[in-house]
C-alpha cells in the first residue's frame, strides 16, 4: 500500500509518501497565501522523488493548521494524532513528543503504538515557538541560521524574564547595551524559548525518550537547550519537519 501525508503549516507545507512502512518520497514549498497551491506543490514534489504518479497513491491525508484547505486529501487528521504516530514512526521507544514549529508548541505523551496519551499547547505566546528566535535574531542583527550555531559557544546562564516577544525584545537590547556577547545573548534566548517548551512536556510527563520533531528541531542551540533543561537526551529525525506530514501518512495506511 502507498500512501501520502501533507502538513500545510504556517510557513512551509510537507508532504510525504510511504510505500510498505519506508519513506519513498518528501516535498516541501513555502505556504504563502495560496494554502491549496502548496498543497499540491508539495505532493507534486514528493510524487517526482517517490517517481510515482498520483494514481498510485492509495490515500491522502491532510494536517496542520491548513489541513482544511488541502483539497487533494480524502480526509484529514488533528494535528496531535499526527505528531504521535510521526514521532513514533521514528523512534518506536518515545514516549514523549515536543514539536516546535515557526508558530507553535506542543507536546504530546504516547504509548506504545504511538496513541495519545495526553497532550499540552503553547498557542498563545509566540515565546514558544520558532518566530520567536528569528525576531530575536532580527534584533541582535544575526541570521537566523547562525543562532543556534552561537548559542553553544556560551557557557553563561542568563536569564530572560520576559513572557512575550516585545519585552523580551527590549531585554535583549539591554543586553546589547550592557556590552554582553552575542553567543552568550543567544544561549539566554534559546533558553527562554527551551523553558516554555519544557514546561508544556512536564505538564503531559517526561519519559526517558524524548523526540522533537518541527522546524526548531534543526536548531542545535535549542536541542541542548532543552537537554540541558530536562537533563536528558533529546531524539531529533533527521528531517523533523516532515514528521507530522509522517504521521498524517501513518495515519491513512492505518485507516485505510
Amino acid at each position: 500500500m502507498i500512501t501520502a501525508g501533507i502538513d500545510c503549516g504556517a510557513k512551509n507545507t510537507k508532504a510525504v509518501i510511504i510505500g510498505d512502512g519506508k519513506i519513498i518520497g518528501k516535498g516541501k514549498v513555502l505556504t504563502g497565501f495560496d494554502q491549496i497551491d502548496a498543497s499540491d506543490k508539495s505532493f507534486e514534489a514528493a510524487l517526482k522523488e517517490a517517481g510515482i504518479s498520483k494514481d498510485d497513491v492509495n490515500k491522502i491525508t491532510g494536517t496542520g493548521s491548513g489541513k482544511a484547505s488541502i483539497k487533494i486529501a480524502s480526509e484529514n487528521v488533528n494535528e496531535i494524532k499526527a505528531i504521535a504516530k510521526g514521532g513514533y514512526f521514528y523512534f518506536p521507544n518515545a514516549r514523549t513528543v515536543a514539536d516546535v514549529g515557526a508558530e507553535e508548541g506542543r507536546a504530546v505523551r504516547i504509548s506504545q503504538g504511538g496513541s495519545v496519551e495526553d497532550f499540552a499547547i503553547n498557542e498563545k505566546c509566540a515565546a514558544g515557538a520558532g518566530s520567536f528566535i528569528e525576531a530575536m535574531g532580527r534584533a541582535l542583527e544575526t541570521p537566523l541560521e547562525e543562532m543556534g550555531r552561537l548559542s553553544l559557544e556560551s557557557d553563561r546562564d542568563i536569564p530572560m524574564n520576559a513572557q512575550c516577544v516585545i519585552f523580551a525584545e527590549s531585554e535583549v537590547v539591554g543586553l546589547i547595551h550592557a556590552k554582553t556577547s552575542v553567543s552568550d545573548i543567544s544561549r539566554a534566548i534559546h533558553d527562554a524559548m527551551a523553558s516554555r517548551i519544557v514546561s508544556l512536556i512536564r505538564r503531559v510527563g517526561v519519559n526517558d525518550d524524548v523526540v522533537m520533531i518541527g522546524g526548531v528541531g534543526h536548531n542545535p542551540g535549542f536541542i541542548r537547550s532543552m537537554e540541558r533543561l530536562l537533563n536528558t537526551k533529546i531524539y531529533v529525525p533527521d528531517q523533523p519537519e516532515f514528521a507530522a506530514a509522517v504521521g498524517a501518512a501513518v495515519v491513512a495506511a492505518i485507516e485505510s
